[in-house]
Formats: C-alpha cells, structure tokens, sequence
C-alpha cells in the first residue's frame, strides 16, 4: 500500500537556555531549524511552521524581573519573526501561589509580542489541581481579550494542565534537559482515509494503524537521522492527528460513529481512534490524542453551531482522547470566576486521569452564548459561541 506523506504541521526545536540574554543557543536552534526543514522538504514532507521552545525561566522570576524581562522578549520575539518560526517561552507559573500582577503582564507580553505563546500550569503530576493559577489564567484570558484585536491575543496562551515537557504543539511546548527536536503532524486526513476503509467499526483501529504507522515511520527516520547529524535529542513525535479547515477529524469521528458529530457514538468513536493512535509504532511525546480544535475544524465548527455538542461534551471526550478545550469560543462577557472553574474541571480530569490537557479559550468580544463569530482570521473557522 502507498503511504501518503503526511504534512508537518510543528517541527519543534527544544532549546537549552539558561538566561534570556543569551542568544548563542536560539541562534543554533534556528540553524538547526532551517536545516531540519530542508532535509525533510528534500525528502518530500510539507514543514507548515517551524518553532522553537524555551525552558520556562519565567517562572523563576520575581514580578519587578518580569517586567525587566519584556525588553528581551521583544527582541526574541522579533528574532523569531525574522526567521519565520514561532516562539514558546512555556509556563510563565508553574507553582501554586497567588501573584496578583501576573495576569496583567501576560496580556502585556501578547500585546508586545506577535510570534510567542506562553501558558500557565493549572496541575501537575507531583501536585495536583492548582487552584491560584487556575485564576491567574482566567484573569489573563480576560485581559488579553480586552486588549487584543478580536480578543484573538488568546490564541496564543493556554491553560497547562500536565503536559510534559517536548510536547511539540503550541501554546503549552516547553523545554526541559539537551537540545531536541520534535514533531506534530496534520494527518487527520489520514485518520479519515483509514476509518473509509474500514467495514466495520472494529476494524477502524487497525485500519489506522495501517495507514498512519508507514507514515509517522517515515517521518521518524528522517527525523532521528537529522538529530544524530546535528548532536541533538530526537525526542519523538506528538501522534495526535492535527486538522485544518476541510482537512477534519471531525469528518473522520462521523464517518466512524455513523451519527453527527456531538450525536451518540461520538464518545466511542473518539475513544477507538485515540486507542490507535496511542498504539502507533513510534517514540511518542506530547499529548498523543485526538485534538478537537472548533474553530479550526470545518465539521466542528458547523456541529458547534447546530448545537450538537458544547463545553460539557468537549470535557466528556476529553476523558477519552486528546488535549482538551482547544480553540473554543464562549461569551466575550464570561466573568473571571466562570472560566476559572471551567479551567479548574480541565484540571481535575487531566489529574483524575494522570493524562496531560490544556485549555485555550476564545472570548468573543460583544458575543453572548449562541451568536455566530466573525473572526476575520484565515486559519480560523466561525461557529456559535459556546455557553459556559
């Protein structure tokens, strides 16, 4: 059987930093960027973003450093820019404690930034829900909607809630240990073309493996023969099928489950394909699930907006496949402490089930619960507001 390449959709260098002044490691990792896309591009894999992801030395600074640090975070920020990649600075809180400025300079480093995500950890595996951060992120989703354009500042900050270090994926990568390079995959399609070929549902699985695994080989050979050349750490590949547009894991849910999406069945279709997808033949980081982005999916944005499923339902498949409340719009006026109980739940499953999930949330300017977004972003799908 031919296998189709699938496209790379974050080619992640992980980058050894012990201060932000020091551009001598970001400008190895860039060189080793550009060279890691060259090599798979030769080898005929489509790199859609390039990133880079710090350690999370935020965290370790006081609120007066903070404030010091934006400067540096401009440059980097503009250093990214320059190359065409992106930049996650990681957890900017990481331990439980209240820090009443902490959400203010969030929404002022996305407001001074174009290219950096950042996010804050909500639970961990060692400490459980953490319960002052869950309010701090609530508070810095709130002010970075009031400042940003659209509210879309938001994009590029999320709630972490266990997830490792080298997970790929943005807004939540961060680094840990020796230079290293990762990847996560646009493969949704993939997933589709497997559950097409399936005559029955249990048959779906095996399908998927069949189609994805060549695919994600493929992409590990080169991969861990560009870190050996370059002396780095391969530390694998975030399995999750990323979708984009009509590019949709939303179809694929359907075509197995045989019912709308948000319908019944929905949460035994997800559950089957993550079990496949956890299953795969290759060295796995990050979240390793299905990610169920609503506004970057066609078929989810449309079931969202014929209200087949909302938040609730998103939580309850969560329980069973991928990384949470990504992408999601809800009201522009939802206060402080709704979203930081929403978060608090995303918290408590993500420990309950010792599974990493993150919460990236899009407050809709003016927008109540069932009105239609207006989002003028090409990579973005519009869909009814969620009500929290």
């Amino acid at each position: 059987m031919a296998t189709t390449l699938p496209k790379i959709r974050a080619l992640t260098a992980g980058v050894d930093l012990e201060s932000l002044d020091d551009r001598a490691p970001l400008e190895a990792a860039l060189k080793l960027l550009a060279r890691a896309r060259a090599r798979l591009s030769r080898e005929g894999f489509e790199v859609q973003l390039a990133r880079l992801s710090l350690p999370p030395l935020l965290a370790r600074l006081d609120s007066a450093q903070r404030w010091t640090s934006l400067a540096h975070l401009r440059q980097l920020d503009a250093l990214a820019g320059d190359a065409g990649v992106v930049l996650s600075v990681g957890p900017v809180a990481i331990d439980d404690a209240p820090d009443a400025g902490l959400a203010t300079w969030i929404a002022d480093l996305v407001a001074a930034t174009t290219h950096t995500y950042s996010s804050v950890t909500i639970a961990s595996a060692e400490n459980g829900v953490h319960r002052h951060n869950a309010v701090i992120a609530a508070a810095a989703m709130r002010a970075i909607a009031a400042t940003s354009a659209e509210g879309l500042g938001n994009f590029r900050f999320a709630a972490a809630a266990c997830v490792p270090a080298l997970t790929p994926f943005f807004p939540v990568a961060w680094h840990h240990g020796a230079p290293a390079i990762s990847a996560g995959l646009e493969s949704a399609d993939l997933v589709h073309d497997a559950v097409r070929e399936a005559r029955h549902p249990d048959e779906a699985g095996r399908r998927l493996i069949a189609h994805l695994g060549p695919a994600l080989m493929g992409v590990e050979r080169v991969l861990d023969g560009i870190a050996h050349d370059e002396r780095v750490q391969y530390a694998g590949i975030d399995t999750s099928p990323a979708p984009l547009g009509s590019v949709s894991i939303g179809a694929a849910i359907e075509t197995l489950s045989g019912s709308a999406f948000g319908d019944a069945g929905t949460l035994d279709a997800c559950a089957t394909l993550t079990a496949a997808i956890k299953a795969l033949p290759v060295r796995a980081c990050g979240y390793c699930g299905l990610m169920l982005p609503v506004l970057e999916d066609d078929v989810l944005a449309a079931r969202a907006s014929e209200g087949r499923f909302g938040v609730r339902e998103l939580l309850l498949y969560s329980s069973v496949c991928g990384t949470g409340l990504d992408v999601v719009p809800i009201p522009g006026d939802t206060s402080e402490t709704s979203i930081a109980r929403l978060l608090l739940d995303v918290a408590a499953l993500s420990t309950r089930l010792a599974k990493p999930l993150s919460a990236r949330l899009l407050l809709a300017p003016g927008l109540a619960a069932g009105e239609q977004t207006a989002f003028e972003n090409p990579y973005l799908v519009n869909a009814r507001v969620l009500a929290v």
